[in-house]
């Protein structure tokens, strides 16, 4: 039997007059990897970044979560909503001083034990709704998750270390973990609501508990890729460098930090006013899948948004992305104002979220800009914190909106929230000045 000619091997022949020439070599080229390929080629990056998403996916399941377990077996939204705003409360008090721990003496060191007793949180307020402890111990044992890490500051604190110098692929950086967040917070009321309907009412706790310690403490064995601690020793006598100035000191932090309180209530207002109109409509059920569309679209836009490289400053694209935020979101208003069609506010929802990653990513880039060089963790977790605190005015506002008026009245506020926003990121200075 003839052998066949190797790969790439090249035959001549004669026929009558005319050389040919045969090549066996393959017919395709390889394509350059992408942005997001030549990100994950980097040594490391894969191995913390999986770890992360596993930490970071209960983050959308403890509060759902809670509100069902407390709900179903005590029976009062109101005592399950009280505990799940006095834990989102205590988060926004501690975890700026838990980020700031971590920069000071590293992720591993930190992470790991804060996860620990968030973790004992949890259970604990497992347990205190499984044997019917009295009202008070929900939300002390709510209270104790305070303490759970900034996953996602941690991560992007990770790339921001690993990326040094080189702006472009921060950007693209940037963009895939805020992807990431939209995807884990898709997922995570999904995952927790089915848990707790198909098995018990605690099932969603226990499941996110596990998820967030086994994932940080893959996180935190990945030690190549962490960033060095602030707090150095030198060798003999123990000296410890001098403290960055605190991030909220930084010019322009301050106006970032409202247009987060602001974005914030943005999406707080919009997760309550849409479970009320669904609810109006009969399909209360529904209310997730249509979120779910909303941090979809988001999703989808961060990932593309990463792939685009710009050639002028953040600064100048910051309130552009605002703008585009504030008029989709007039979208669900139209929809639900003039058709009161839950299919329509759908496919409203679901542009209109695709100027949420983009202005977050670009929200990011600035923090991450503006915070002093060993503080960024405790800069970042700043803005969630930012975010966290408006959610709930956000949640509250959308809130009264639906009771005094109607849901459909209730879509307004998301917009005037994102008014606010836009207004700050035009006119409040150190917003649109590159920082130094």
């Amino acid at each position: 039997m003839p052998q066949q000619p190797a790969r790439g091997t090249r035959l001549f022949t004669v026929t009558a007059d005319t050389l040919v020439a045969v090549d066996f070599g393959p017919r395709t080229k390889r394509r350059p990897p992408g942005p997001y390929g030549r990100l994950f080629a980097r040594p490391g990056t894969r191995a913390f970044t999986l770890a992360n998403l596993l930490a970071r996916l209960p983050m959308g399941m403890f509060s759902v979560s809670a509100v069902v377990m407390i709900a179903g077996t005590r029976g009062s939204y109101a005592l399950a909503g009280a505990v799940t705003a006095t834990g989102l409360a205590a988060t926004a008090l501690v975890a700026p001083w838990t980020a700031r721990l971590v920069d000071r003496y590293g992720q591993a060191r930190v992470a790991v034990p804060a996860t620990l007793v968030a973790a004992l949180g949890s259970l604990a307020l497992l347990l205190c709704v499984r044997y019917d402890a009295p009202a008070w111990t929900l939300f002390a044992a709510y209270a104790a998750t305070a303490t759970t890490p900034n996953t996602g500051g941690m991560s992007r604190a990770r790339w921001a270390h690993i990326l040094d110098g080189d702006p472009d692929a921060l950007h693209t950086a940037n963009s895939f973990e805020q992807a990431a967040d939209e995807l884990c917070f898709m997922l995570g009321p999904v995952l927790a609501a089915f848990l707790c309907g198909a098995f018990f009412p605690e099932a969603g706790t226990l499941v996110g508990v596990v998820l967030l310690v086994t994932g940080v403490l893959a996180f935190a064995a990945q030690r190549s890729t962490e960033p060095p601690p602030s707090g150095r020793t030198t060798t003999g006598a123990t000296t410890t460098t001098p403290p960055a100035p605190s991030p909220l000191r930084s010019p322009g932090m301050p106006p970032l930090l409202a247009v987060c309180l602001a974005l914030g209530a943005v999406f707080g207002s919009t997760e309550v006013v849409t479970i009320a109109f669904a609810d109006a409509q009969g399909y209360r059920t529904a209310a997730g899948v249509v979120l779910a569309l909303q941090a979809g679209g988001s999703c989808a836009a961060g990932l593309l948004y990463g792939r685009v490289r710009f050639a002028g400053a953040a600064e100048d694209r910051y309130p552009w992305c605002v703008a585009a935020m504030t008029a989709l979101l007039v979208l669900p208003l139209l929809a639900a104002s003039l058709t009161g069609s839950l299919l329509l506010l759908s496919a409203a929802l679901l542009v209109a979220g695709m100027a949420t990653a983009p202005t977050m990513i670009t929200n990011v880039t600035l923090v991450q800009r503006r915070t002093p060089d060993g503080r960024l963790n405790e800069g970042m977790t700043l803005a969630v914190t930012a975010l966290l605190g408006g959610i709930a005015c956000g949640s509250a506002a959308g809130g009264w909106a639906v009771e005094h008026l109607t849901p459909t009245a209730g879509y307004g506020v998301p917009v005037t929230a994102a008014a606010v926003a836009l207004l700050v990121a035009l006119t409040w200075p150190g917003v649109r000045t590159p920082a130094v």
